[in-house]
């Protein structure tokens, strides 16, 4: 589902992933981030898809909020967990949303 962001700016952090082959658990804490992610300031909305490549776009409404996600706990023990068993390899970036338009409402 495409997220409902307000008008900009606004933040993004896109997660892009390869999982290794192995990665029992993975999913189960994939949507626990997502349910935890919904719960904290700042947090506007979130896109997510896997096809070997994984790309997961957070949407913030400032960089605070971003900094608060990153150093939550249980979040910090997932990042832990990832590094250490599912990813092959990942890269995060932060971006500013400047203009955004679209159409539809899906």
């Amino acid at each position: 589902m495409i997220a409902k962001t307000p008008e900009p700016p606004y933040y993004a952090v896109i997660f892009t992933s390869v999982l290794n082959e192995v990665h029992e658990g993975y999913d189960e804490m994939a949507d626990e981030m997502v349910k935890l992610a919904e719960t904290q300031p700042g947090f506007l909305g979130i896109e997510s898809a896997r096809s070997g490549l994984g790309i997961s776009v957070s949407y913030w409404t400032d960089e605070v909020s971003i900094k608060n996600w990153k150093e939550q706990s249980r979040h910090q023990l997932a990042q832990k967990y990832g590094r250490e068993n599912w990813y092959k390899s990942f890269m995060t970036r932060v971006a500013k949303v400047e203009r955004d338009y679209g159409f539809g409402n899906t």
